[in-house]
């Protein structure tokens, strides 16, 4: 074969593997890489309904689930960054609304304005204006919030609580007395699982939120409020007691370890995010009010700690059209609806259809809209990343060792850092 036919026929082939999408381009201009750490029984299960919601209404578009297991996206959030930094971004990509989002990704010029989407689809007034204000930073708006989780909430055994004549506790008071109750009887007062030592913060933040109120412990995160307000060092004092109520081995647990021991009855209660209820109801197929049951944490009544995953777009995707369309599809009423109810969470749309949620689901949405709300340090919305980390390495020192003065000041010095 001579040289003018060896090259028109590799020409040929070169060809026919671009139409069929041998390349690159072609790849990712049919392709949509959603990146997160949705791995688990609701979560997992919410995201696949949700993409297949997303390629029924888009055929052309194929979907890569770049899901990262472990560590409550402790691992995802590092591989993000490595990807990130290395100007190797998903098409879009996890992350909680606030400062995970603003001072991280948004801070760094990582992510693009999605302020006219949000105009072309009509979600100003779809969403809560504190909502569309964790996504937003000098004046523009950058994600889609997809979900409402609820932070404050006691989960306990309806069952426990019954064959000792108890009531689920409403203030600290309530709860030492319930928890000595159950103590001289032989059963674990409050599970938990700090294994991954968000936990032990998140139970701490629900503590802060009840000695405090939601005014003064949103305050808390921006300075107006110092560690060293007594408040503040009795809610660590309140903190450090509860601990004397969990199991022995909490640090050999994770979160689902936790909430399993209440479901099976080996512990009362657990404070954990409603996410919970999904591993309840999806996973081991329990029925709410019957198996399990909430209120929410001690003194937090009429207070809602946010949690809410959002997506945005990032600066360099490789698919900006297919992804808008992807965020077009989990801001709908669908999506929020096909997703949140496997979740286990609710809608971040007010207009979401009522009768796709259970009693927990309903009753949620009635507390988001008439609750004060306050972001959450745990999950990255109260204050900026380094900080929450610092803030994790604390209290899992504290939770060993007891030293509220040592806490405070530590706390104190790593928040002024962090906001300068």
């Amino acid at each position: 074969m001579g040289r003018k036919r060896v090259f028109a026929f590799l020409t040929a082939v070169l060809l026919v593997l671009t139409a069929c999408g041998g390349g690159t381009e072609g790849q990712s201009g049919n392709e949509v890489e959603i990146f997160s750490w949705w791995t688990g029984a609701g979560e997992e299960a919410g995201l696949n309904a949700l993409i297949q919601l997303f390629e029924e209404e888009n055929s052309d578009i194929r979907v890569n689930n770049a899901a990262v297991a472990g560590g409550a996206g402790t691992n995802a959030k590092a591989t993000l960054a490595t990807r990130m930094q290395g100007n190797d971004p998903p098409d879009t990509f996890q992350v909680h609304g606030g400062s995970e989002l603003n001072d991280s990704w948004v801070a760094a010029d990582k992510m693009e304005p999605l302020t006219e989407l949000y105009q072309q689809e009509e979600w100003n007034d779809k969403f809560p204006q504190e909502l569309i204000d964790l996504v937003s930073h000098e004046g523009e708006i950058y994600s889609v919030p997809v979900n409402i989780h609820r932070g404050n909430v006691l989960w306990y055994s309806p069952s426990i609580f019954k064959e000792n004549g108890l009531e689920p506790p409403r203030t600290f008071a309530e709860f030492f007395e319930v928890a000595d109750q159950l103590k001289k009887k032989g059963i674990v007062p409050l599970a938990l699982g700090d294994k991954e030592s968000w936990a032990a913060t998140h139970l701490l933040e629900t503590v802060l939120l009840g000695k405090l109120g939601p005014d003064d412990y949103n305050k808390l995160w921006t300075g107006e409020i110092p560690f060293d307000d007594p408040k503040v060092i009795d809610a660590l004092e309140t903190f450090k007691k509860m601990l004397q109520y969990t199991n022995k081995d909490h640090a050999a647990r994770n979160w689902q370890d936790a909430a399993q021991m209440v479901a099976s009855g080996d512990a009362a209660m657990n404070v954990m995010g409603d996410w919970a209820k999904g591993y309840f109801t999806a996973d081991l197929k329990l029925e709410p009010k019957k198996d399990f049951d909430w209120i929410e944490t001690p003194e937090s009544e009429g207070s809602f700690m946010v949690i809410t995953d959002t997506f945005g777009l990032p600066k360099g995707s490789k698919n900006p059209e297919g992804t808008k369309k992807f965020l077009q599809v989990l801001g709908s009423v669908e999506g929020q609806d096909t997703f949140n109810p496997l979740k286990g969470s609710i809608p971040a749309r007010l207009d979401a259809d009522r009768e796709k949620y259970d009693v927990y689901g309903q009753e949620t949405m009635d507390d988001f809209k008439e609750s004060a709300l306050t972001p959450s340090l745990a999950h990255g919305s109260a204050a900026p990343e380094g900080f929450v980390t610092e803030t994790n390495q604390a209290v899992n020192s504290f939770v060993t060792q007891g030293k509220v003065d040592a806490t405070v000041q530590l706390l104190q010095q790593k928040l002024e850092a962090a906001l300068k």
